[in-house]
Parts: C-alpha cells; structure tokens; sequence
C-alpha cells in the first residue's frame, strides 16, 4: 500500500540515508523523495513516497524515524497516486500543450502536484455565499465555499475544522484554492509554488 511520509530532519550530510535505513528496516520502500523546504535553522522537509510489506502498519514507520535524533515525522497519509510525484515542471509543460484549457487542467493537476485532497476556482459574483461560482473544482472540493479575498498568495480560513486551505487569486474576482482534509499545513514556500503556478497558468492560457 502506497503512503506519503513527511519528515523533518537536519540539514545534514548523512539524515535522509538514516531516515531511509530506518524505514527499510521498518518494512517500507521507498520509490521517490522530494526535499518540500530548506529552513534557517539548519532542518529541512522532505516528502517520502513509498510502499509498505503486507502487515506493516504506518505507525511502525512513524516511531522507525521517530526514533532517530532530530527526525520528526510531521505527517504520513495514504497516497493514491500512480507512480512517482508530479514535479511543478511536469504540470506546465501540460499547460503548455493545452493552453486553450490551461486554468481548467491547473485546477485538476493541482492535487496531486501538491498532494492535496481538492483544487478549485472560484468566482465572486456578488456578496456571501450566494455570491460565489465554482468555476471549476476537483471532484472533492467542496460544494460551498466562501470567498476568499486574497490580493496574494496565502492561507485561507473555509471556517471548518477539516481543511487546510491555500489560495492565490487569477483575478480581482477569480482565486485557486487548494485543500487538504487534516493537514498537513501547508509550507511557505507551498503558497509561493502554488502562485508561481498560478501566474503560469494565467499567462499560458493566454497564448492560446
């Protein structure tokens, strides 16, 4: 069964192999690693997409890499992608074979390049909820949502307790929302990714 694990580890020589032993040894193998964030203070996030051995449980692998000095497992979750993770460059080089449908692909290519749960587009037509058109939206993203106001790229309150939600707007009256059920939150340089993307998108679509 694939699992997507998301670690914190020093920034040093040497982690990522001990993180790696320790799920080998935990019964998990490992089939991609992505370096999520480099930070300040000398720890980096890497997400790791593997597959368990018949009988391993995920909480196994959890107290594997718990167990190592400065390891912090922030998050692990089923993943039901196929294959290995969606790198940004993958997504825009799809953009730019359909520009004419660039924003609509955007919105289905999202949650898996960003291992969410939902993307959507949303359109304020007036004011409350009432005033808000799903312009395009994954099969499950929400079936209300709020108008967001973001000017820029950013965290997104939906007033639920199930979702993390970011943004960033297409328009004055058109914002890309991405979520998560549960988390994990999503990084700082998650939001700048998601605008890069974004104005990608607007400006392919408009070669079309």
């Amino acid at each position: 069964m694939p699992f997507l694990l998301r670690v914190e580890l020093p920034d040093v020589p040497g982690s990522l192999g001990r993180v790696a032993s320790a799920i080998g040894e935990a019964g998990g193998d490992i089939e991609a690693i992505e370096i999520v964030e480099k930070r300040p203070d000398g720890t980096a996030v890497d997400d790791v997409l593997l597959e368990t051995a018949p009988g391993t449980m995920p909480d196994s692998l959890v107290s594997a890499c718990s167990a190592l000095d400065g390891v912090r497992v922030l998050w692990i979750s089923r993943y039901a992608g196929s294959g290995g993770l969606v790198l940004d460059l993958e997504a825009v080089e799809d953009l730019t074979e359909h520009p004419a449908q660039a924003l609509d692909r955007l919105i289905d290519l999202l949650p898996v390049t960003f291992r969410a749960d939902w993307a959507a587009r949303v359109r304020r037509t007036g004011d409350g909820h009432d005033g808000v058109e799903r312009v395009h939206a994954t099969g499950a993203a929400p079936t209300t949502l709020p108008w967001p106001a973001l000017t820029r790229p950013g965290h997104v309150d939906l007033g639920d307790d199930v979702n993390v939600t970011v943004g960033a707007p297409l328009a004055d009256d058109d914002v890309v929302l991405i979520g998560r059920r549960g988390g994990p939150a999503f990084l700082d340089s998650e939001v700048a990714r998601l605008g890069h993307l974004v104005g990608l998108a607007l400006s392919i679509s408009r070669t079309a």
